[in-house]
């Protein structure tokens, strides 16, 4: 720390000694016409000679990554947005002044080139500056030894130290950009609508989460951060909106993990006239349209191994997933006091008060769901832990509902939409009584939506994917912290 609060106060002294030469070291008005990606691209198979012959200026703006210093010469690595070029800079090109004031620029200094391209000995394509200025003096230096930020806490916390050199993790953040636009690029050619809906919701509603509260004071009421944008789309179908897409941020107030960030990002989209198995087959072409995309193909790497992603899809009933994963009988699984008991040999810790479909959602989370690898869609949840799904017509017991699980991890979730309003006000108040017994993800009474509903939902799916963990899957990281640029951390101790 000591060592750098040195360089912090030489580097600051170097302020002062370029203002006092009349040179503004956080210059504005610098234009830049190429960046270092446009020029490599645009001589990349020319020679010295032909470079020689041609009359072309660029003029690029970045900082230096690495300098090497031979007297009345130096080559600098200049990095921008698109990536890295080599500048050759010389006394007897630049002039005696400007190089003097190049010898006291550092490794991190950002500064503007006039030059040409040319070829050195080594055959590596350059730039022969003409000009050289400083336009942003840095005043920390940046770690000396790269693959330089090992600490892991340190690059989210100082993701831009982290995004300045380190190019793979360039490399993920504009993959993520890529995929997203993909993804809307996709629902709209699928005549999806993209829409906006609320951030803040007068009652938390369309998943089972914990929220976030806030305040507003004009009105002096009690607002909640949405944990799901899921009740107001579906009120834009009932107005007639037949396809529907969002993507948007969502707010939960739980754990956080490799998977787990309290603010992340959801695609959530609805088709009226449509059931969830629809929604099963265009989830897979979706994704295996990304993977060829973004990957090239569709069996990707993730974690050091493959995943396949050449459908069709495995396609299991939560009940055969468990008798498949684990150690137990169907008959087993259809009595809630076997179930129980079962999931007490697994060491699970429940409420003895818990219902059927809780438990089994427990043991699913425990036997199966690690397992699932390559992409599996499981389906027929049971009702008790699906409140705004449609019953399945054969079994009251379960609903029309799917989620998608790859790599050990869920990825969406779906289901063909409950639109009987009568049923649907039967679950608020059955959910009401769970928020009374303790439950701080149950859902709370919307009466607004009721309303909406008794106005006519026609037949509809709908669905979530996360865009965070689409994201992991497709760039072959391991934590959500690795594609969130900003990640929720504790504060910082000083």
């Amino acid at each position: 720390m000591e060592e750098v609060n040195d360089l912090l106060q030489q580097r600051r002294a170097k302020v002062e000694t370029f203002q006092a030469s009349g040179i503004n070291p956080f210059a504005n008005g610098f234009t830049v016409t190429h960046n270092a990606q446009q020029i490599v691209s645009a001589h990349a198979t020319d020679d010295n000679d032909k470079l020689e012959e041609l009359d072309v200026t660029y003029r690029i703006g970045g900082r230096i990554m690495a300098r090497r210093d031979f007297g009345k010469a130096a080559f600098l690595q200049l990095q921008d947005g698109s990536g890295r070029i080599q500048i050759y800079v010389a006394r007897k090109q630049v002039g005696d002044e400007v190089f003097d004031h190049f010898k006291k620029f550092d490794i991190g200094d950002i500064v503007g080139i006039i030059g040409a391209p040319f070829r050195t000995k080594t055959d590596e394509l350059s730039l022969r500056a003409a000009e050289i200025c400083l336009l942003t003096k840095s005043l920390l230096p940046l770690p000396e030894k790269w693959h330089g930020l090992t600490d892991v806490e340190t690059r989210y916390r100082q993701r831009y130290l982290d995004l300045i050199v380190n190019p793979d993790v360039r490399d993920v953040f504009r993959k993520r950009s890529r995929i997203v636009s993909l993804i809307r690029e996709y629902m709209l050619d699928a005549d999806y609508l993209e829409v906006e809906t609320p951030m803040m919701h007068q009652v938390a509603g369309g998943a089972t989460a914990k929220p976030f509260m806030t305040h507003h004071n004009t009105l002096d009421m009690d607002l909640f951060l949405r944990i799901a944008p899921e009740l107001y789309l579906k009120r834009l179908v009932v107005g007639g909106f037949d396809r529907v897409f969002e993507i948007n941020r969502n707010f939960r107030n739980e754990g956080i993990s490799i998977q787990h960030n309290p603010e992340f990002t959801m695609m959530e989209f609805y088709r009226a006239y449509a059931t969830y198995d629809d929604l099963m087959d265009y989830t897979e072409e979706l994704i295996c349209h990304l993977a060829n995309k973004v990957c090239g193909g569709l069996v990707i790497p993730y974690g050091g191994k493959d995943v396949d992603l050449t459908p069709p899809w495995d396609r299991l009933t939560l009940n055969e997933s468990i008798v498949k994963y684990g150690t137990v009988d169907m008959a087993v699984l259809q009595d809630r006091d076997q179930t129980f008991n079962y999931a007490q040999s697994l060491g699970l810790d429940l409420d003895s008060s818990m219902g059927h479909g809780k438990v089994l959602a427990e043991i699913f989370d425990e036997v199966v769901e690690p397992k699932l690898w390559k992409p599996t869609f499981i389906t027929e949840y049971p009702t008790e832990i699906s409140p705004l799904s449609r019953k399945n017509d054969q079994n009251p017991d379960v609903v029309d509902r799917f989620e998608l699980f790859v790599v050990g991890r869920e990825l969406a979730n779906a289901f063909s939409e409950l639109n009987n309003p009568l049923d649907q006000k039967e679950r608020f108040l059955h959910q009401l009584e769970e928020k009374a017994a303790g439950d701080e993800e149950a859902h709370s009474m919307d009466e607004d939506y009721i309303r909406a509903l008794e106005y006519g939902l026609p037949p509809t799916a709908g669905e979530g994917i996360g865009i965070d963990r689409l994201v992991m899957l497709l760039t072959n990281s391991a934590s959500i912290r690795d594609v969130i640029l900003f990640p929720q951390l504790r504060p910082e101790i000083s």
